[in-house]
Formats: structure tokens, C-alpha cells, sequence
């Protein structure tokens, strides 16, 4: 694996995704509840505080969980919810340990289909359906991981310049339209809660995608949400 991504706006966070199918897993891992270029410059930063090149699932889960939480405690943390966020990437990599000896590219290297690969992602740690299926879009429009029903088994993100995900961004250009639509969302939600009426372009997108405002009690009282990420 070695291609050019931008999710993280940063050369050097985007090498490390572009090169490294552990650190792209764990960007997408990360990517709830804080901006999308933060999400996926945690693996460059984690990567710098272990004194290492690129990130190892048998390494992460050899560290004690407090020490772990302390590497992204460490300002500026990792995530909003550093310790969670800790606790989550090691029991991702203990799952690939596993299951997969600790290689996160035997997901999808001998995958028949894209429902046996999205089968395979939602059986991870931390990924629900959504965001699942948002990386299975990745991998499939710019990773060059296209087995047979991919974007069938990606709903929605796998679509052609949909713009709904991370899946989607190129460059600022393609990172503002996502944002937008995601805000459609947020727009859509709130006023759905709130028995307003949302505008048919919000309307439209929440009925094509499942929503991204966190309403979850989890969300509510502070904690990451543990539905989909997104």
C-alpha cells in the first residue's frame, strides 16, 4: 500500500496513511467527535511519541493500557477522549493480533467480495456499519482494494464523488464539500428533533445516509460515541 492521501492536511500524517494500512485503520478509528484532519494526524502523532516508523499491532498491545493513555494524553492529545480513545485502539490491535497475526492488510487481501470484506470490518473493534462501510469507500476509491460489489456493499459512500465521507477527500476542495454535507446532516437532525422541517437537500441526505449528530446517551454525557464514529 503506498498512495497519496489528504485526509489529515498534513504531508507527513498523510504519508504515514498513504503507506501504512494500521494507520489508516486506526485514523478512521479515531475519526468521532473531533475534526477529520485531527482524526487522521493521530497515527502520525502516535507514531512520533513511540519512537518509531510506522505503527505495529503486536507493539500497541505489548504496552501497558496506563502508559498507552498517557502517549496520547500527552498535549496535544491525541483525541478529545484520549484514555477511551487508548483503550480502543488496543483492543483493535489485540482483535488483528488475533485473528489476523497482527497484519491489518489480511482484511482485505484474499476478501471475495465487498459484503465478506464489510463483514470482516464491522467484526472490528470500534466499527460499526457506518463506519464500515465509509472505509470499505476508502479503500475502494483511493486504496485501489476493489473486490467484486464494493461499492454495493458500501451503500451510499461508495458512490461516485458523493462527498458524504472521508472516502472523498482529495484536497480542501473535496474537504469543504464533505463538511457541507455533513452539516446538512447535523441541520437535518436537529430540526427532525425539534419537529422543525429541514431543507429538501438536508431532507434528500438524511434519507440516503444515517444521521451523524450523536444522540446517544454516551454522546450525551461526555464519552465517545460507540455507534459508528461519524
Amino acid at each position: 500500500m503506498n498512495v497519496t492521501l489528504h485526509l489529515a492536511q498534513d504531508p507527513d500524517a498523510d504519508g504515514l496513511l498513504g503507506r501504512s494500512p494500521l494507520a489508516a485503520l486506526v485514523g478512521m478509528l479515531l475519526d468521532q467527535q473531533i475534526p477529520m484532519e485531527w482524526a487522521f494526524k493521530g497515527p502520525s502523532t502516535i507514531v512520533r511519541r513511540m519512537g518509531t516508523e510506522d505503527l505495529d499491532a503486536h507493539e500497541i498491545v505489548a504496552f501497558e493500557p496506563e502508559t498507552f493513555a498517557r502517549l496520547l494524553s500527552d498535549k496535544p492529545a491525541v483525541h478529545r477522549y484520549p484514555g477511551s480513545m487508548a483503550k480502543r485502539i488496543q483492543e483493535l490491535c489485540r482483535y488483528l493480533v488475533e485473528h489476523y497475526d497482527g497484519d491489518p492488510e489480511a482484511l482485505w487481501r484474499d476478501a471475495g467480495s465487498g459484503r465478506e470484506l464489510l463483514r470482516r470490518l464491522e467484526e472490528l473493534p470500534g466499527f460499526g456499519k457506518q463506519k464500515a462501510q465509509i472505509f470499505l469507500a476508502l479503500l475502494g476509491k483511493q486504496l485501489g482494494v476493489r473486490p467484486e460489489g464494493w461499492r454495493e456493499a458500501a451503500g451510499a459512500y461508495g458512490e461516485e464523488k458523493s462527498f458524504r465521507s472521508v472516502a472523498d477527500i482529495t484536497g480542501p476542495e473535496s474537504l469543504a464539500k464533505v463538511r457541507a454535507h455533513k452539516q446538512e446532516i447535523k441541520a437535518a437532525a436537529k430540526a427532525a428533533k425539534s419537529g422543525g422541517t429541514a431543507s429538501p437537500s438536508a431532507t434528500a441526505s438524511t434519507a440516503t445516509t444515517a444521521t451523524t449528530a450523536p444522540a446517544s446517551a454516551a454522546a450525551e454525557s461526555g464519552e465517545p460515541d460507540q455507534r459508528s464514529g461519524r
